[in-house]
C-alpha cells in the first residue's frame, strides 16, 4: 500500500524521524518495541530472520528498484494480503532529507517489531564459543564485532544492559545484517553488574577470558583458550576497557601481542583477531 507523504508532521512518521532509540524500544509497551533497519540488504535479512515488518519508507525514485524484492519476501513469509496492506511511505529525496535530517541509506528504511530475547541460561545451551560485549557504547564497533563474530565462527553474543542494543540502526547496518544471523541476547541490569556475569557463565561451564592489557595476561595464542570446551570472551568498552573487577573475576586475562610500539587495537579490530585465533 503506497502512501505518498504530504504532511511531514504525520504521526505515523514519528518512528522514522522523531523517536530516538530508547523511545523505539518502548514504542509497543508492554511488548518488546520496534527497530529501524537501513538499506535493502539489511531489511531483507530482517524479514528472512522472521522479524515482522510494520512499514517501509522509500524515496520515490527508488521505489521500483528497491522495494519489489522486499515485498516479494514479505509476501512469501507473511502472505500476499499482509504484503499488500503494508504501508510503504514515499516522497522525493529532498522531502525525506528534510524529514529525517539526512539522506536515507540507499533510499530505503524499514520499521520492524522486535522479538523477545532469551534468558542467559536458555541462550547458552549448546553454545561453545560466546562473546560478551561489556558496556560497549559505540554502535559502529558493536556492528563490526557482530559481523566478525558471525564470520569467524562464534556461536553467540551477550550484550550487557549498558551496551548499545545490537538492533540500533547503525549497529545493524555496520554488521551488514549479520545481527539477524548470529544468535544474541541482552543480560539484565542485575546480571550485568560487577562480576555477576562472569560468575553466571562460570557456573554454566565456561572458561571466562577477559581481553585486557594486564601484566598477567597471556597471549591470545594460548593453548588454554583453544582447548577450552566452552569459552566466553569478554570485550570492554572503548578507551577504558573492562572494569578491574570483571578482569579479576575472569579465569584468565588475554592480550594480543603488539609490535612497533603500538599498545592496543580498536575493540572491533581486536575482536576479529581474537575470534580468528580461538575459532
Amino acid at each position: 500500500m503506497v502512501i505518498e507523504i504530504k504532511d511531514l508532521n504525520a504521526e505515523e512518521l514519528d518512528i522514522y524521524a522523531r523517536l530516538n532509540e530508547a523511545q523505539l524500544l518502548r514504542y509497543y509497551e508492554p511488548e518488546t518495541g520496534i527497530f529501524i533497519a537501513e538499506s535493502p540488504g539489511v531489511i531483507l535479512q530482517a524479514v528472512e530472520a522472521g522479524y515482522e515488518p510494520l512499514s517501509l519508507l522509500v524515496e520515490t525514485e527508488r521505489i521500483h528498484k528497491e522495494t519489489p524484492k522486499i515485498l516479494e519476501c514479505i509476501s512469501r513469509h507473511y502472505g500476499s494480503e499482509r504484503m499488500e496492506a503494508l504501508p510503504v511511505y514515499t516522497a522525493e529525496r529532498e522531502i525525506l532529507k528534510d524529514l529525517t535530517g539526512y539522506a536515507l541509506v540507499r533510499g530505503l528504511w524499514g520499521a520492524f517489531r522486535r522479538k523477545p530475547v532469551p534468558g542467559l541460561t536458555e541462550f547458552c545451551k549448546g553454545k561453545k564459543r560466546i562473546v560478551i560485549l561489556y558496556d560497549i557504547v559505540n554502535p559502529t564497533n558493536v556492528g563490526a564485532i557482530i559481523r566478525s563474530a558471525a564470520a569467524l565462527g562464534m556461536d553467540g553474543i551477550i550484550a550487557t544492559s549498558d551496551t548499545v542494543n545490537p538492533l540500533y540502526r547503525r549497529s545493524a547496518r555496520v554488521s551488514m545484517g549479520t545481527v539477524f544471523s548470529i544468535p544474541w541476547t541482552i543480560a539484565g541490569k542485575d546480571e550485568s553488574c560487577h562480576n555477576r556475569l562472569t560468575k553466571k557463565l562460570g557456573n554454566l561451564g565456561y572458561l571466562t577470558a577477559a581481553m585486557a592489557l594486564t601484566d598477567n595476561a597471556v597471549s591470545i595464542r594460548s593453548d588454554r583458550l583453544k582447548s577450552a570446551e566452552r569459552l566466553a570472551i569478554f570485550l570492554g568498552t572503548e578507551g577504558y576497557g573492562l572494569p578491574g573487577e570483571v578482569i579479576d573475576s575472569c579465569d584468565i586475562a588475554v592480550k594480543i601481542p603488539m609490535y612497533h610500539g603500538v599498545d592496543s587495537l580498536n575493540v572491533a579490530a581486536a575482536s576479529a583477531v581474537c575470534f580468528w585465533e580461538i575459532s
